[in-house]
């Protein structure tokens, strides 16, 4: 994301609290959302560079138009890295931690335009069995589009660490 993106996003937090969590501090149930995201043509082209995937149906104005989605559209993998990071900058988050995976499914094209927040939840908690002093966190996650389309959803698992003490 650019920096007048970042720059740009309206946050629209439902927890006003910004202050990073340890593991300790979350509860199933707890929800969040994202700053928000207007998605340029130039922010999908600089993810063709980055990725090395210049498919003309993201960079190619003239193919995409002859294509069934009748315009430029955005790379699965960008929907993720922005939901991702979008994720980073929400009012609800957690103290760096390790990223453990995702599962993401891609529902409906991104375009040029589009403006996406993410919306999320705790959904589930354990503490670690291999790691004393982490703890492991699900959380669904939908990547929307301004129209309250869900174009994106998936689960990231994270090993965040615990409140000193409290392992």
């Amino acid at each position: 994301m650019t920096a007048a993106a970042t720059a740009s996003a309206t946050a629209t937090a439902t927890d006003s609290a910004t202050e990073a969590r340890y593991w300790d501090d979350a509860k199933e149930g707890d929800e969040g959302v994202t700053p928000s995201v207007t998605v340029t043509g130039e922010m999908i082209d600089k993810y063709a560079d980055v990725s090395g995937d210049h498919t003309p149906l993201h960079v190619d104005e003239d193919y995409a138009r002859r294509s069934h989605f009748g315009e430029r559209v955005a790379h699965g993998l960008f929907g993720l890295a922005v939901a991702d990071g979008l994720k980073c900058q929400a009012g609800y988050r957690f103290l760096p931690g390790m990223s453990l995976g995702w599962t993401w499914d891609f529902l409906q094209p991104i375009r040029i335009g589009d403006t996406l927040h993410v919306r999320f939840r705790v959904g589930g908690m354990r503490p670690s069995k291999s790691r004393p002093g982490w703890g492991i966190v699900n959380i669904p996650c939908e990547l929307v589009n301004q129209k309250g389309e869900v174009v994106q959803r998936g689960e990231h698992r994270l090993m965040i660490p615990r409140r000193p003490g409290a392992a």
